[in-house]
């Protein structure tokens, strides 16, 4: 049993289990619930009044207040592995594996919602009979409806943990403070690592409003059904809602990856993107990387890939140039805010990786994999008789190829059976911390400078391998088109190409329309501040491929090539681009090319005009249908300026 620290004879000791109840003013605003660790009395007043009104409805057996120590995370490992959850991978220092239930091992984008009064204030003015693809709107009754037939009484039999974290720096001028309550140990576990959880949360939160989470795996004791993989969720009753003017999330049925750590993408991005608004400043789905060229000068860039398109490796890069380095602030959500000096300055709230894990490997990301030789969870990878990780993508890395694993689904299996190994969308959970080229400063609160921004995803033809845009308005435009094929991270199969703007898709938190306009608000500097020095925007495709089906281009190391570009661009050399209808690329030569096998450069970087018409064309009918009214008319102007530029190719 934990300690409880609270004042002498306060206490009372109940049951065989040994757990504590607090002074009887507190027991009756708790119902009589036990606190198992942790003093109630030392959350601030508003962090009392959200436990206590969600111990009515939710009734938990007791209530575990999280202090993210090291000896607390020993406790709950031994738990979790006692009950079967997780398993020691032997190879490994502090590393863990666990399995989930076949059917909850993804994002659950179609039972995702946001609540507001006004529909319109969630999604965009579609025309009737089409289904907005950004964001999901649930109509405040229908909430309270759906939250009715769900949450009373949804963690009877279960210990509610409550998580006070702080995403990016505690006390920071743009980190945010969440409290999340969850019935998931695991998720306890990942939180401390993806998240910032200390009990001086509380004293730097004081009367500060919150963000506030509540998750439940959906599985109230004694339990009617079998618990797969010792993984309890109830995925025929996920539902994940937040409503943004109340700061809150709610999240039932489901224990795995976004859908339970709710500082991730539902506060990180749905939520804060609203307070970003608000406040002004942003909120996105990007990686931020500083980049020293070989005279030592450093530039720092943030880009946008939607999931599972190669934003960990670029944040990761080790450059196949010599005199090159790479170092990762953060490889999946930028907090993003223009200073009064008029530089847009860029945090990463996160304080973790939460990772793809197939695919990754010491070719394509060495940095990563180094960062979870340690203190580690793996979800849904395969494990080796010697107790070491594996998944897709590590055949060539294996000590022993006919080794025997125990596959994500609990099977035996070789390689060269049928299946997979892992699971498309496993994970790996680990301190970012831990990384070898993490940034000195990427816990700086006031965060770093902000050059440029690249958006980019999967297109395996028409788009050439990198172009700039004409300005920041076309670059907003750009990435309001952006098209990627769609990846494991949603419950999508299959490949085919889908809108993704500004890889927010499944992240975003208001009418898109607004959203746009936000972007083009910021760059116009408050009175009293200095004009806004907004970055330049790019695109970039590792992606595309000949007849064959074959990559053009190496990409992962050899990317810095393609940054390096960028990078001159940034300083000012105007002698290496050629203008086309959609921005400017390389001019032949301008990239450097040593030491690679020869690179079909015309095919890289053609700009074909029948497929972009059609591009024209399409992105015409995706405005019209998915942002109507809502598309502001500057972003309008600049697809028929873009029309007119491919007509006269």
């Amino acid at each position: 049993m934990s300690s409880f620290s609270t004042t002498g004879d306060s206490l009372r000791q109940i049951g065989d289990e040994g757990f504590y109840v607090v002074n009887e003013v507190v027991s009756k605003r708790l119902g009589h619930i036990p606190i198992i660790k942790g003093d109630f009395h030392l959350l601030p007043a508003k962090v009392q009044r959200f436990v206590t009104e969600k111990v009515e409805l939710m009734r938990p057996r007791g209530i575990y207040i999280c202090d993210g120590s090291q000896n607390e995370a020993d406790e709950i490992t031994n738990k979790l592995i006692e009950r079967g959850m997780l398993s020691p991978l032997k190879a490994y220092e502090n590393n863990y594996i666990c399995r989930t239930d076949p059917r909850d091992v993804a994002r659950v984008e179609s039972k995702t919602w946001m609540v507001t009064p006004d529909k319109y204030q969630t999604v965009t003015h579609t025309p009737e009979g089409v289904e907005p693809i950004m964001a999901h709107w649930l109509a405040p009754n229908d909430f309270s409806s759906e939250l009715d037939s769900r949450f009373p009484g949804c963690m009877s039999g279960r210990i509610m943990y409550v998580i006070g974290f702080s995403m990016g720096p505690i006390g920071g001028p743009l980190s945010k403070i969440g409290v999340q309550l969850t019935d998931s140990n695991y998720v306890v576990l990942c939180m401390r690592i993806m998240t910032r959880m200390s009990p001086a949360i509380w004293d730097s939160l004081g009367d500060a409003d919150f963000v506030r989470g509540i998750h439940s795996v959906g599985v109230p004791r004694p339990v009617r059904e079998k618990v797969i993989n010792h993984w309890p969720c109830n995925p025929d009753r996920v539902l994940i809602a937040h409503r943004p003017a109340e700061r809150e999330i709610w999240s039932f049925g489901s224990g795995y990856g976004g859908n339970s750590l709710l500082g991730k993408k539902c506060f990180a991005l749905r939520i804060a993107s609203n307070i970003a608004r608000d406040e002004g400043w942003m909120a996105e789905h990007m990686l931020i990387m500083g980049v020293t060229n070989p005279q030592g000068h450093e530039r720092f860039i943030a880009a946008a890939f939607p999931s599972a398109c190669g934003k960990t490796n670029l944040a990761m890069l080790e450059p196949t140039i010599p005199g090159w380095k790479v170092r990762v602030v953060g490889d999946d959500i930028a907090w993003m805010k223009f200073g009064a000096d008029g530089q847009l300055y860029g945090i990463n709230p996160e304080n973790g990786f939460f990772g793809v894990a197939p695919g990754t490997s010491h070719k394509t990301n060495p940095m990563a994999m180094e960062s979870f030789q340690k203190n580690s969870i793996f979800t849904n990878v395969a494990e080796t008789v010697d107790g070491e990780y594996y998944w897709e993508g590590l055949e060539k890395e294996i000590k022993n190829p006919k080794v025997e694993m125990i596959n994500w689904l609990g099977q035996k299996w070789h390689i060269g059976d049928a299946g997979k190994a892992a699971h498309p969308n496993s994970r790996f959970t680990a301190p970012a911390a831990q990384c070898p080229i993490i940034h000195p400063d990427w816990e700086s609160p006031k965060g770093v400078p902000i050059d440029a921004i690249i958006f980019g995803g999967r297109r395996p033809e028409g788009v050439p391998l990198i172009f700039e845009t004409f300005s920041w308005i076309h670059g907003i435009f750009v990435a309001a088109c952006l098209k990627s094929e769609t990846t494991a991270a949603a419950e999508f199969t299959g490949k085919s190409i889908m809108h993704d703007p500004f890889a927010m898709r499944p992240f975003m938190g208001y009418n898109f329309g607004q959203y746009l306009q936000h972007w083009m608000d910021l760059a116009k500097a408050p009175k009293g501040e200095a004009a806004r020095k907004v970055p330049k925007i790019f695109h970039v495709n590792w992606f595309r491929t000949n007849k064959e089906g074959k990559f053009l281009w190496p990409g992962f190391g050899d990317n810095i090539r393609v940054i390096d570009w960028i990078i001159r661009r940034l300083d000012g050399d105007d002698s290496h681009a050629l203008k086309t209808p959609i921005g400017y690329v390389p001019t032949e030569g301008s990239i450097n090319m040593d030491g690679l096998d020869p690179v079909k450069w015309d095919e890289l970087m053609s700009v074909p005009k029948e497929y972009w018409q059609e591009d024209v064309k399409e992105v015409r009918k995706f405005f019209e249908a998915q942002v109507g009214i809502d598309l502001p008319a500057e972003i309008r102007r600049e697809l028929d300026e873009q029309e007119k530029r491919i007509a006269a190719m």
